[in-house]
């Protein structure tokens, strides 16, 4: 029997707890490209874990609702965003919610300012994704492709992988200001694009 994603993540986190604080790269440098101008807002981070992107902007002001399966890393972000931000800023800035993304498909319409997906894939997802932005939003999506499969690690199932050009295909009614795929050291797809103030 396979084990279900809750229990998978709820013991990676448990396990290594300190591997989930620092920021992607890539939400570093989307942040000083794209989003420090903007004054922060609300910000939607889908399978966000243990909160290291959302404690991240929180700590720049943006209000941060995180989604992810796993009450253990939830919990994990709860605790290190009151390390980082204090409590009452901790609360302030993030919400934290329990959802099994495989059984949602909206995520509200246009409600965020930001949404960000980072390690994760859900292609039933993607309009609702677009659909939760404001006009004028930004998305960030980073996660792995099929060349991924050349290293031996990381997800190895196809619906795990994205197809090259799936990524900016799938928001092509988005206006692209960022895409990069690349398989260095590791095959992964990077997409920042903003919703049209107008259809």
């Amino acid at each position: 029997m396979q084990p279900d994603d809750k229990s998978v993540w709820n013991r990676k986190y448990a396990e290594a707890p300190e591997k989930w604080l620092e920021p992607d790269p890539f939400l570093v440098y989307a942040w000083e490209h794209f989003l420090k101008p903007a004054t922060p807002g609300m910000a939607l981070d889908v399978a966000g874990g243990a909160g290291r992107h959302a404690i991240w902007l929180a700590d720049r002001g943006w209000q941060v609702k995180v989604l992810d399966v796993s009450d253990v890393g939830l919990q994990l972000a709860r605790h290190n965003a009151v390390k980082v931000l204090g409590e009452e800023r901790a609360g302030k800035f993030i919400d934290a919610e329990t959802v099994d993304l495989n059984t949602v498909t909206d995520l509200g319409r246009q409600l965020y300012d930001l949404v960000l997906v980072f390690r994760y894939l859900n292609r039933e997802l993607f309009p609702a994704l677009s659909s939760a932005l404001k006009p004028g939003g930004t998305l960030i999506y980073s996660t792995y492709t099929t060349a991924q499969l050349k290293f031996g690690k990381g997800p190895t199932e196809p619906q795990f992988l994205l197809q090259p050009g799936e990524l900016r295909q799938a928001f092509s009614a988005l206006r692209v200001l960022h895409h990069a795929e690349t398989a260095k050291d590791r095959g992964v797809a990077e997409l920042i694009a903003s919703k049209p103030l107008r259809a």
